[in-house]
């Protein structure tokens, strides 16, 4: 009985030190801290009033792409009060970047934030609503910019914990620069953005209204797809529309290019590969009795796989080539500036996936399926590892349903300091975590 009783002591004992608080456990397991946690948390929480009212004083002032001046100044403004350092302006036109060198020496990690937004009208009847006519956040760029800004004013407070430095970038025109200009993160990574200092990785998040407020989603692998514009012109010969025979119609022989175009994803690609080739405009033909002597088209591939988008590109010229040439006609395939997959690196998601849990609960960090649209944040991860998450954004009790690029797109601003919490702990957990690896 004696013996029993000191072994069930002693499991008592080793049980309670199980569950014993992190913060009184071995320091820096899993980069985890429960003081500065319960900081971080504090420190958010107290910017709910500023991230809100920052999130609106956006939101009625959108930007198109390569357009954004106050938002590039507001938020210079900010990070300069902040005490952040080498805040450099007019990087790639309207980009903002700055470093928060922490107390402790250790690595560098970047985090990027992007600020254009749409040429939608808002029908959303709010006090807040665009003040811009045509001109919407409707994708959630003002919450990315905001969550941004409040990382920097979370981690400028306690500065003195941070191990390594934070790489701030704000980005202007992710939706895509106007034509006949450079924008986005390609001209970020061209002017330098991910230079002096290179980051080891780099973090980013998007809102999700699919997602209810309080959850974030996430993917290992790809997370959202390819997307390359293509114009197709298939000249034929223009003829007299009762002597059909006198001419190439270009109109048939571009109807026929679109059918046949969908038979790759069919029938050339591995079926359990995703696809997409949409053809989404046509125009051709001058009067309704002649025959079209030339047809143009533009259209959208998307894929996950690099590999397949390479594959699905030759295969699309030579398909178009053949068919035209069926015809007596030719058609030329140009292929726009595209974005590559946004890659999560699988060993990033890993490591970083318990600070999430850590900080939202595991039941609220959801796997989710990869999307067909894309993001350009794809360019970052070319040059190093970095992962892409989903801030879930929706109410389905207060109504905010509405999705991406659609002109009621909302967002519960309670989302705002989850943003923050979560990020700022990635952001701190992977500098501790890497410390040690200089």
């Amino acid at each position: 009985m004696r013996l029993f009783i000191t072994l069930l002591l002693a499991g008592v004992s080793l049980a309670s030190a199980a569950v014993a608080p992190r913060g009184q456990r071995a320091a820096g397991v899993g980069g985890a801290d429960v003081a500065r946690d319960q900081k971080v948390a504090a420190a958010a929480e107290a910017l709910r009033g500023r991230l809100v009212e920052t999130r609106r004083d956006l939101h009625m002032h959108p930007e198109l792409s390569n357009r954004e001046e106050r938002t590039a100044r507001v938020v210079a403004e900010r990070l300069r009060a902040l005490g952040l350092t080498d805040v450099k302006t007019g990087v790639a036109k309207h980009g903002v970047t700055g470093l928060l060198v922490g107390g402790k020496p250790g690595p560098v990690v970047a985090v990027r934030a992007d600020m254009d937004a749409l040429p939608i009208q808002e029908v959303n009847d709010k006090p807040f609503k665009s003040r811009t006519p045509g001109v919407m956040h409707a994708c959630g760029h003002d919450v990315h910019t905001t969550v941004g800004m409040g990382v920097a004013e979370v981690l400028s407070k306690m500065k003195d914990e941070v191990r390594g430095t934070v790489k701030f970038l704000f980005q202007p025109a992710e939706e895509g620069a106007p034509p006949g200009e450079e924008g986005g993160a390609k001209l970020m990574i061209k002017e330098g953005a991910l230079e002096n200092p290179r980051p080891r990785a780099i973090f980013g998040l998007h809102t999700e209204p699919n997602l209810q407020a309080g959850q974030i989603g996430y993917h290992s692998g790809p997370a959202m797809a390819s997307a390359d514009t293509f114009y197709i012109t298939v000249k034929g010969k223009a003829s007299h529309g009762a002597q059909p025979q006198m001419g190439v119609d270009a109109v048939v022989v571009a109807a026929q290019c679109v059918l046949a175009l969908q038979n790759i994803r069919s029938r050339r690609i591995d079926p359990l590969e995703p696809l997409v080739i949409t053809v989404g405009t046509i125009q051709g033909g001058d009067r309704f009795n002649v025959i079209a002597g030339q047809v143009k088209m533009s259209g959208t591939l998307r894929t996950f796989n690099d590999q397949v988008r390479e594959r699905s590109i030759a295969l699309m010229r030579e398909t178009l080539q053949s068919v035209a040439a069926a015809y007596g006609a030719t058609a030329e395939l140009e292929m726009g500036d595209g974005n590559g997959v946004t890659y999560n690196e699988p060993a990033l998601v890993e490591e970083t996936l318990p600070t999430i849990r850590r900080v939202v609960g595991a039941g609220n960090a959801l796997a989710i399926k990869p999307f067909m649209p894309a993001e350009d944040f794809s360019a970052y991860q070319k040059i190093v590892p970095g992962f892409y998450y989903f801030l879930g954004v929706g109410n389905r009790e207060k109504g905010i349903t509405s999705g991406w690029h659609t002109q009621a797109f909302d967002v519960d601003e309670e989302s705002l300091v989850v943003g923050v919490k979560v990020m700022s702990n990635v952001l701190l957990d992977y500098l501790e975590r890497q410390g040690g690896k200089q």
